[in-house]
C-alpha cells in the first residue's frame, strides 16, 4: 500500500461514523508515517477535497493543526451539486473516478453501480477517435446521466 493510501485510510478511520470532524497536527502525522509534511498536504488536497465531501482548514504557528470536516448532505442535494457544480461541461477520467469513488464511499451508489459507472467513464470506454476535449465532454454527459439515474432510483424508493 502506498503511503498516500495509508495516510488517507488513517484519517478516514479517525473520522469514523460518529465523528464528522477531526483535528490533526501535520508534523506529528508526518513523523508517524515517516514522510515529509508536504506528503500530508498532498493527501489532504487530493483525497479530502470538497468534491469528495470534505472541507479542510489549516491553522499555522503555535502548535497549529489541520481540521478535516466531513460535509454531510442528503442524497438529492449532493447529487444536484455534483451534476451542477462539480462535473460541468467536461471532466477528466481521474476526476470522474474520484466522484464515482465518493458516491460508493457515501453509499449513494452500490459497489456494483460504482463499478459500472467507473467502467463507463474509463479510458477504455472512451477509446474512440475523438479529441481529448470531446472525450471530456462525452464523459461528463455520461456521468451526469448516470448520477441522475441514481437520483431517480432513490426517489422511486422513497
Amino acid at each position: 500500500m502506498r503511503i498516500s493510501d495509508s495516510i488517507e485510510q488513517f484519517i478516514k478511520e479517525m473520522l469514523g461514523e460518529d465523528s464528522p470532524q477531526v483535528e490533526l497536527r501535520r508534523n506529528e502525522l508526518a513523523e508517524y508515517f515517516g514522510c515529509a509534511p508536504s506528503q500530508i498536504n498532498y493527501v489532504l488536497a487530493t483525497r479530502f477535497s470538497p468534491s469528495q465531501g470534505y472541507l479542510t482548514e489549516s491553522h499555522r504557528g503555535g502548535g497549529g493543526y489541520i481540521r478535516i470536516v466531513r460535509v454531510v448532505e442528503s442524497g438529492p442535494q449532493k447529487m444536484a451539486y455534483l451534476v451542477r457544480d462539480r462535473i460541468g461541461d467536461s471532466i477528466s477520467e481521474e476526476e470522474a473516478l474520484r466522484i464515482v469513488a465518493h458516491l460508493k464511499e457515501t453509499r449513494m451508489a452500490s459497489p456494483e453501480e460504482a463499478s459500472l459507472m467507473a467502467a463507463a467513464v474509463s479510458g477504455k470506454a472512451m477509446a474512440v477517435p475523438l479529441t481529448p476535449e470531446m472525450k471530456g465532454t462525452l464523459r461528463a454527459r455520461i456521468l451526469k446521466s448516470m448520477i441522475l439515474a441514481l437520483a431517480n432510483k432513490d426517489a422511486a424508493r422513497a
